[in-house]
C-alpha cells in the first residue's frame, strides 16, 4: 500500500486497486506507540535527558509509522519524528545507501527514525552549544521559527513529564549529560 498524507487527512491507496481507496482521519492511524516508545528508549541510549527531549520532539511532531506529510515548500516530513526529506540525501551518502532506500527507512522504521532524530539534535546541540537552540534548529533553520518551536516543545515535555522536568535538578543533567 502507498501511504498519502497531509496534516488532516491520510488516504490508503492499494496499489493494485487503484479505482478503490478511502480515507480516514489521521488520529485513527496512530502508530504502534510501544515500537515507537521502544525506539526512542534505544536511541536514548540511557540517557534520561535526551530520552525526555525525543519525546518532547515526538510529541510536537505527532507522526506514525507510515507518515509522510507534504510542506509547503513541496518536501516531506516522514515517520514518527518527522525527520525532514530534505536531510535524504546527506544521510544517504553518510550511509552509502540509495536515497528511496534512506526515505523507506525513515518512513516506515520507527528506530531508524528516531536514530536519525537523535543524530540531527545531537549535531545541533554541539554546533549550537545550546539545549533550547537545538531544540529549534531540529525544526528549522530559521532563528524566530526555532524559538516559536522550541517553546512549543517545551509545552510538550512539561505535559508528559509535568511540571519539574525543567527543574534545576533536571537542567543540570542536561548540562552534565551531554
Amino acid at each position: 500500500m502507498a501511504w498519502i498524507a497531509d496534516r488532516r487527512r491520510v488516504c490508503v491507496v492499494p496499489l493494485l486497486l487503484t479505482l478503490l481507496s478511502w480515507c480516514e482521519t489521521a488520529s485513527a492511524a496512530q502508530p504502534a506507540e510501544p515500537e515507537v516508545a521502544r525506539c526512542i528508549r534505544q536511541a536514548a541510549r540511557g540517557q534520561l535527558w535526551l530520552e525526555k527531549t525525543l519525546w518532547g520532539l515526538r510529541d510536537q511532531e505527532a507522526g506514525w509509522i507510515g507518515a509522510e506529510i507534504l510542506n509547503k515548500n513541496e518536501s516531506h516530513d516522514l515517520g514518527p519524528l518527522q525527520i525532514n526529506s530534505w536531510w535524504v540525501p546527506r544521510i544517504a551518502a553518510l550511509l552509502s545507501r540509495r536515497e528511496n532506500e534512506v526515505r523507506r527507512w525513515l518512513q516506515f522504521d520507527p528506530c531508524f527514525n528516531a536514530e536519525v532524530a537523535r543524530w540531527i539534535f545531537l549535531d545541533a546541540l554541539r554546533t549550537s552549544g545550546s539545549y533550547w537552540k537545538a531544540v529549534g534548529i531540529y525544526h528549522s533553520p530559521n532563528g524566530a521559527r526555532q524559538r516559536r518551536y522550541a517553546a512549543l516543545v517545551a509545552v510538550h515535555l512539561q505535559k508528559r513529564f509535568g511540571a519539574d522536568v525543567f527543574s534545576r535538578r533536571a537542567i543540570d543533567g542536561l548540562r552534565t549529560s551531554r
